[in-house]
């Protein structure tokens, strides 16, 4: 008998299904029902519709999927291991070996397989982006859609559409109900990003039940709303409406498109339609029953029939192939004829700089009176920018007051009609800038964005995720402290700090001048595998006089001595970063004139700090000087791990107050006086 093209699509989505269903029964662990729901919407999209090329699953006009509602994980194993998708190591090679194999499958969400509960990102190939909180997988396809846009405009050329993809994200109804979408839906629609396609997975159920018991707004009419470009497959069984609706997708050239997909939890088994099929494993009987129902070996577990892989390797594999190689002949054309851009794109794909970018980097005179830190890295991030093109951004609507905005002459402003623009106006949306940053930052480019240091926690959740994925999004915060002054508490961070440093991952930087700002860029420029956290102040602090004290490229090492007592064995040593490096060097000198030799250490980075050698740090922290001090206008929580138990921390214990700076410094304590008293304490304490 020969078997039709019906029969194939049909067994290769039962045997996603069948492979779902196993690997969460084995694993004792996971959510069968969502996968086994849009696995025909999801082998349509792949089959059919996706340019993707699985033996080079990195090249860079690939279409991106991503799979936000990242609980339905193992849907997404079971599709790269029937396409063949292949590995990717760390330095951008593809290898030998699969992403996903069997193997990896019977290990569902055990340690060391390659397919874990949720997608992450770097761990398995083939995965765009990490998902898991609900959300961030659909924000972050924003910014996918956002550089797309953006690359095309710059680098395409007549008869070079170089970049053309398109960015697919399949979300659930936790997805629509979490803030991060709303405000990512409503930039792409402000934005016209024709080439983002959200597929809703309407299942209609949720861990405590049906959505009827929060959730009963009308997300189509919502979408409309933003802008949208909105159709409804009523069965997502129907591959044909599928097909009608992803090309309903592929004509839309104005607006970004949301595909309703009605779909059945739990599809064939006997908790269909039920929260039950949401979080935990069908159970052996019911396994056997729902593979009986969709005519499966109701005994035989990871079942694959050979001619579904075959299937697999006739559509995407045979299209993906085709659309690679005619685009690597095209950019080898491209190259011979544009070498510039072609440079500027292969640099891009490995993350990496042009050739002489440090030479851009201005130096700042010494000068008592100064400037803010956001200043200075302002100055510093224009003329970056202007050595390297693909460094771009903007901010939750503060770029007037956190200097990011780019204002050399072809910056522009990236909006429907002006795509090249390298300033993004991301509006207050703190939370999917963040993630739209990190979306550009996975695509290649190299993404800042900004805010208030206070508002980072309206973000935390993408910053996270950029330190899990280990990807260089710059995250730029002002407003740095109770400097913030007269707009009191509700504006002035003081658990921030101490909350961005305990993220893993994540380098924070608090420069103390102009030029720990230009040595902070010369750090972070230059990452590839990490992300960073600016911390700039609003008020001016004084540009150090480098002749007189250390060089700020200590900054590349997170700590280093800036001052050092007469004698160079310190009675104490005072620790600060940002602003209170000025009020460490302020209390030096007043301990100087009672006969104690002080030792100021700037800290900017303490993550940079902690990884170099036992000798660097002894050196700078030496410990037969138990005598320390720390100060710093934020939370006391961290600093006992360089001050020690017999240390001390000028620091704060409440939130701040609304007043001028001045009265707000006397009152809690930040004074040269209040300083050098405990240091003198300290010392007679361990004398």
């Amino acid at each position: 008998m020969t078997t039709t093209t019906i029969d194939l699509d049909t067994l290769s989505i039962n045997t996603i299904r069948g492979l779902c269903m196993d690997a969460v029964q084995r694993a004792k662990s996971g959510h069968p029902g969502t996968p086994m729901g849009i696995a025909p919407v999801a082998y349509t999209l792949w089959q059919r519709f996706l340019r993707f090329d699985p033996a080079d699953p990195i090249w860079p006009n690939r279409d991106r999927f991503v799979l936000s509602e990242g609980h339905a994980s193992a849907l997404l194993w079971s599709l790269l291991h029937l396409a063949g998708v292949r590995a990717v190591d760390p330095d951008y090679e593809v290898l030998g070996r699969p992403s996903v194999t069997l193997e990896d499958l019977k290990t569902f969400r055990q340690l060391g397989s390659r397919c874990p509960g949720h997608p992450e990102y770097h761990w398995t190939s083939g995965v765009e982006t990490t998902t898991g909180p609900l959300g961030q997988g659909v924000a972050t396809s924003v910014g996918m859609a956002v550089a797309g846009q953006w690359l095309a405009a710059r680098y395409n050329r007549d008869g070079f559409p170089l970049f053309d993809f398109d960015v697919y994200a399949i979300a659930g109804d936790g997805d629509m109900m979490e803030g991060i979408s709303s405000e990512a839906a409503s930039l792409a629609g402000h934005q016209r990003l024709a080439n983002l396609c959200w597929i809703y997975d309407s299942n209609r159920v949720t861990i405590e039940g049906s959505t009827d018991l929060a959730f009963t707004e009308d997300v189509a009419e919502r979408f409309l709303a933003y802008g949208w470009n909105v159709t409804t497959v009523a069965d997502a069984n129907d591959l044909d409406a599928v097909e009608r609706a992803l090309h309903s997708f592929r004509a839309e050239h104005e607006r970004p498109t949301l595909i309703v997909v009605h779909s059945h939890i739990g599809y064939g088994s006997p908790v269909e339609d039920s929260a039950q099929a949401h979080g935990e494993p069908l159970g052996p009987q019911a396994v056997r029953e729902t593979k009986r129902f969709l005519g499966m070996p109701e005994d035989t577990d990871f079942s694959i029939p050979d001619q579904v892989y075959d299937w697999f390797a006739q559509g995407i594999g045979a299209r993906g192939s085709t659309a690679r190689g005619a685009w690597r002949s095209s950019f080898a054309a491209y190259r011979n004829q544009y070498p510039r851009l072609a440079d500027e794109i292969e640099r891009m794909q490995r993350r990496e700089l042009p050739d002489g970018w440090q030479d851009a980097l201005p130096t700042f005179p010494a000068d008592a009176k100064g400037l803010a830190t956001r200043d200075s890295s302002g100055r510093v991030l224009n003329a970056l920018a202007q050595a390297v093109p693909w460094l771009l951004g903007g901010s939750a609507d503060l770029a007037p007051s956190t200097k990011t905005r780019l204002t050399f002459d072809d910056a522009g402003d990236f909006q429907a009609g002006d795509r090249p623009g390298r300033n993004f106006h991301l509006g207050i949306r703190e939370h999917a800038s963040a993630a739209i940053a990190n979306g550009m930052a996975l695509t290649k480019l190299r993404p800042y964005w900004s805010t208030f240091l206070i508002f980072s926690d309206y973000a935390r959740a993408s910053i996270r995720l950029s330190a899990l994925m280990e990807i260089p999004t710059v995250h730029i915060f002002s407003h740095d402290s109770i400097g913030v002054g007269e707009d009191g508490p509700t504006h002035q961070p003081v658990e921030q700090l101490a909350s961005l440093r305990a993220m893993p991952g994540l380098l924070v930087f608090r420069p103390a001048d102009a030029n720990e700002v230009v040595e902070t860029w010369r750090v972070v420029a230059a990452l590839r595998h990490a992300p960073a956290a600016l911390v700039l102040t609003r008020q001016p602090l004084p540009t150090l006089d480098r002749g007189r004290l250390a060089a700020a490229s200590g900054v590349a090492k997170g700590g280093y001595v800036l001052a050092d007592a007469p004698s160079g064995e310190p009675d104490v040593i005072l620790l600060a970063t940002g602003s209170e490096v000025e009020l460490a060097l302020a209390a030096r000198d007043e301990l100087a004139t009672g006969g104690i030799g002080a030792r100021v250490v700037s800290l900017p980075c303490w993550e940079l700090f902690d990884r170099q050698p036992r000798e660097y740090r002894d050196e700078v922290l030496p410990p037969a000087v138990r005598a320390r001090v720390a100060i710093e206008q934020a939370s006391t929580l961290g600093w006992e791990r360089y001050v020690g138990d017999a240390g001390a921390v000028v620091g704060m214990h409440t939130f701040g107050a609304s007043a001028p700076l001045k009265e707000l410094l006397r009152k809690f304590g930040f004074t040269p006086e209040r300083v050098s008293q405990v240091a003198r304490e300290q010392v007679a304490a361990n004398a």
